[in-house]
């Protein structure tokens, strides 16, 4: 256990603001153009997944009664992306549809490694923003939304898959033997339908209609709409097009980090549509260095579902006999996972294990395997 005075160093802190080193990247690919526009998927993925061979797991804790002023430097990181993804992101949409020095490729290429990191930094601090009680936090998470189009994300992963995960209701696990691309194609509709239903339930409850000015789809539209409307002001419909095509490639992101975290774990149906309580078991787990500083311990993934709300400098690291464990970082796993045989290849026998460890009373599982249990209560 790492003492909280400790906690506390900025040294300790300071590898968790690596991400803000794929800036300067950005202006790097849009003023040269060529292979540099490829920096930003490189050093994403697989600089980090080589780091992570290099320096290995950290299976340290931080002590639990660090406090919230102790956490300073953690907090700041993810409060200031938002602004600086704002202006890296508008500021390449005015450049670029302009830069004479850049082939339509190149900008395709260049904006494809924008939404990889708005995807994976951006989409995934905003994951720790929605989860705090600040409104400064909330509001920062809301905008770094917005600029990939995902702003539902923030009622579905609240109100629907902390609650649901590991059962039919929940969207976002991966069934087993399910391949990523069918389910991208399933996943992204059925979020944004599941996420309006939650908040229009949400709102019944207190004899409100879904129309009522409280339901946050309509910050959803407006903050979407402004983006969409300064995309065009400063670049015109060339810089309209990179803005939603970036958006697809951090949705992309998103959806390939959420394959990941759940694939092939269900909660035991126990009859009547009643499951068991979320566990650690219930969540794969990476304890690979590197990426968990570039994904701020997103990889600790179990203790996330325990304590949601739980900041993520004080997220725990579950040890195998504890919690399913990934055999490398979510780096490595989402690129295996875009190759749906390599996949299976390395993934089925980990879940087969995993059910002969914790269900082994459990002899058909077609029905997890497909959703076809009942949804619960």
């Amino acid at each position: 256990m790492i003492p909280a005075k400790r906690v506390a160093d900025v040294q300790m802190a300071l590898p968790f603001w690596m991400s803000l080193l794929l800036l300067p990247l950005a202006a790097i690919g849009a003023g040269y153009g060529g292979w540099t526009v490829l920096l930003l998927p490189l050093i994403t993925w697989y600089f980090f997944s080589l780091l992570d061979a290099v320096l290995g797991l950290n299976l340290e804790n931080n002590d639990l009664e660090t406090t919230e002023a102790q956490l300073g430097w953690y907090r700041m990181i993810t409060v200031i992306w938002a602004p600086l993804q704002f202006v890296m992101l508008f500021g390449l949409i005015w450049y670029v549809p302009q830069a004479e020095h850049l082939s339509t490729l190149e900008k395709i290429g260049l904006f494809f490694g924008v939404g990889v990191i708005t995807g994976t930094i951006g989409i995934n601090y905003s994951h720790e923003l929605m989860h705090q009680k600040s409104k400064l936090e909330r509001w920062m998470g809301d905008i770094l939304l917005s600029m990939v189009l995902y702003s539902h994300f923030r009622s579905e992963h609240l109100q629907v898959h902390h609650r649901y995960v590991g059962t039919p209701r929940d969207p976002v696990t991966a069934r087993y033997n399910e391949g990523f691309h069918r389910y991208f194609a399933r996943v992204v509709p059925e979020c944004y339908k599941s996420a309006f239903h939650a908040e229009k339930a949400m709102l019944a409850r207190k004899d409100l209609p879904w129309t009522h000015p409280s339901n946050p789809f309509f910050r959803y539209w407006a903050l979407q709409a402004v983006m969409l409307v300064l995309a065009f002001a400063l670049g015109g419909w060339a810089g309209l097009g990179l803005f939603i095509w970036q958006a697809f490639i951090a949705i992309w992101q998103l959806e390939l980090v959420n394959y990941v975290e759940h694939y092939g774990l269900t909660r035991k149906h126990l009859g009547d549509g009643k499951y068991e309580h979320v566990k650690p078991q219930h969540s794969w787990n990476a304890a690979h260095k590197a990426s968990n500083w570039l994904l701020i311990n997103l990889q600790r993934h179990s203790d996330h579902h325990y304590k949601p709300d739980r900041r993520f400098p004080l997220l725990q690291n579950y040890t195998e006999a504890e919690a399913p464990q990934l055999p490398y970082g979510y780096p490595v796993m989402t690129m295996a996972a875009m190759v749906p045989p390599l996949w299976r290849r390395v993934m089925n026998r980990r879940v087969k294990r995993w059910r002969e460890m914790y269900y082994p009373e459990i002899t058909d599982w077609k029905p997890y395997n497909k959703a076809l249990n009942p949804l619960p209560r």
